[in-house]
């Protein structure tokens, strides 16, 4: 059976495109890490750079996978159409007690759809609820760059074990696997992106210019557990139960779709 190519091709350039947006991703998040001591710390400045890069990398990823062919109108539609969903799905419970419904789609839509899909999805989606729902702030840019992450992931998780196609219930509880996984990095991350601005440097937990990165990085280990690790767990918990209930249906469904988008072939 002859294998159709997954919505947006990884090609090598586009390969190497979206390692090296991530890699500039993860200074986006790290920057301050890296600063000396008595170094001025201005998250206000810092989030308009990082929503530049994040925009710029999306148009780069497209581009890309533009002139290699692998996007074409219908990739576009359906990108479109998902994110729009999870745009409207979002505000259900967007973050309260750390509850985020999104993370589903996220998963399910990069692992049939594939990681350089993925990765857009996660941005575009993001994007498009704040937009919605008024949520643009410092924080955005680091939401849109973690929720791409979060896709691009599930669009790398592996579609065999040996020569069997991995489906049914192994297939969930590897993407159920991953949604922990990820929504507990992604809230990881998103502390990340601001304890550097809070606190102060009166606490144990507080970051400290000029302090080596193995010191702050254990002072930030410190405060994610003690200020945000519940609600990540509850993170993690919404979307594993998300996967499993919806999980089977939505892969169903968007496999039927890109079957006659003719994105993937008919396996499963």
């Amino acid at each position: 059976m002859t294998r159709r190519p997954p919505a947006v091709p990884v090609s090598p350039r586009l390969a190497l495109a979206l390692a090296a947006v991530s890699v500039l991703g993860v200074l986006a998040f790290a920057w301050p890490l890296f600063l000396d001591a008595g170094a001025a710390l201005d998250d206000e400045t810092a989030a308009p750079i990082v929503l530049g890069v994040v925009l710029a990398a999306s148009l780069l990823v497209v581009a890309v996978a533009v002139s290699d062919g692998g996007m074409d109108t219908r990739a576009v539609a359906m990108l479109g159409l998902l994110a729009a969903v999870g745009a409207l799905i979002r505000p259900i419970a967007a973050g309260t007690g750390g509850v985020e419904t999104v993370f589903v789609l996220l998963v399910l839509g990069g692992r049939v759809f594939g990681p350089g899909f993925g990765f857009l999805l996660g941005g575009t989606t993001l994007f498009a609820s704040a937009l919605l729902t008024g949520g643009v702030g410092p924080w955005l840019p680091y939401q849109m760059l973690g929720a791409a992450w979060v896709g691009l992931g599930a669009g790398l998780l592996p579609q065999r074990i040996g020569r069997m196609p991995l489906r049914g219930i192994t297939e969930l509880v590897m993407l159920a696997l991953y949604g922990a996984i990820a929504s507990v990095l992604f809230g990881v991350a998103m502390n990340l992106s601001f304890w550097p601005f809070l606190l102060g440097g009166a606490t144990e937990i507080s970051f400290v210019p000029g302090a080596t990165v193995t010191e702050n990085l254990g002072r930030f280990l410190t405060y994610s557990v003690v200020t945000s690790l519940p609600w990540d767990l509850t993170r993690a918990i919404t979307t594993v139960l998300g996967i499993a209930v919806a999980g089977h249906a939505v892969l169903v469904t968007l496999r039927r779709a890109a079957r006659r988008a003719a994105f993937v072939d008919d396996v499963g």
